[in-house]
């Protein structure tokens, strides 16, 4: 049977403000990206969230991100290397910590928001990205958008990287993600999403805004947690791929 990760940005939810449904997404998905408090996400949170990956086998990741709780991570930010390093070394750790309290551990790492989107083409930032897994636990997986250097540079570095493609969010002719300043940034219709993923499991190939196909290759696919009717998509999507013989199996081996 072929089949392929599922992921989706966990832990956003901070004090009284509430973000997503974990509990319900942690049934659908084999891949959790769990929030390290510097985006969104707070201690007791954080600690249920991965409890609860843990109780239902899914992998967790560190979702990383610049220190931009206002702005939700998505402001891109011109930090120097050091303060990057410190910073996502630092997150790491905090969930590692988490982790360990409950059983089990951290397996990769998914940097979010405008960091992601930075550190796909910025050399500078996305080698600092890089010093600071390798510094923390260099068997930490970095996964990134499917196509961009970053994955390269990790790759040359030494690090074991697992590509993405986004369910939910529209593509440039590029394969870049159309900003989500423009139209047609984010998909909304689960029946449509769900089938457009089917096609690229079988194909490859992903629909961009323009009409065009571009090719994309990719053993992960995000569905954002704090997207409406999130949890409707991430169902539909594996109700879609099991009815036609394609298995949600996280990227990783099974955890010792």
């Amino acid at each position: 049977m072929v089949s392929i990760d599922l992921n989706s940005d966990l832990g956003e939810s901070y004090g009284a403000w509430k973000m997503g449904d974990d509990a319900a997404l942690l049934g659908v998905v084999s891949s959790a990206n769990v929030a390290c408090g510097f985006h969104a996400g707070d201690p007791a949170g954080l600690l249920k969230t991965v409890r609860h990956a843990a109780e239902r086998g899914v992998a967790i990741g560190a979702h990383v991100s610049y220190p931009d709780r206002v702005g939700f991570g998505r402001r891109d930010m011109d930090v120097t290397s050091e303060e990057l390093i410190g910073d996502i070394v630092y997150q790491i750790g905090a969930l590692q910590g988490i982790a360990r309290a409950v059983g089990t551990k951290v397996r990769y790492v998914k940097p979010h928001g405008a960091l992601y989107n930075h550190i796909a083409k910025n050399e500078r930032q996305g080698l600092a990205v890089i010093k600071a897994i390798k510094m923390i636990d260099p068997d930490l997986v970095l996964m990134g958008l499917a196509g961009t250097p970053i994955l390269q540079r990790a790759r040359a570095e030494g690090l074991k990287v697992v590509a993405e493609v986004f369910a939910d969010r529209g593509y440039t002719p590029e394969g870049l993600l159309v900003s989500r300043r423009e139209p047609n940034a984010v998909l909304h219709d689960a029946d449509f999403v769900a089938e457009r993923m089917l096609k690229f499991v079988r194909t490859g190939t992903v629909a961009a805004v323009d009409g065009t196909e571009i090719r994309i290759e990719a053993d992960s696919i995000c569905v954002h947690g704090d997207s409406p009717g999130a949890v409707t998509m991430a169902q539909t999507i594996r109700r879609v791929f099991e009815g036609n013989g394609v298995a949600v199996k996280s990227f990783l081996p099974a955890a010792a």
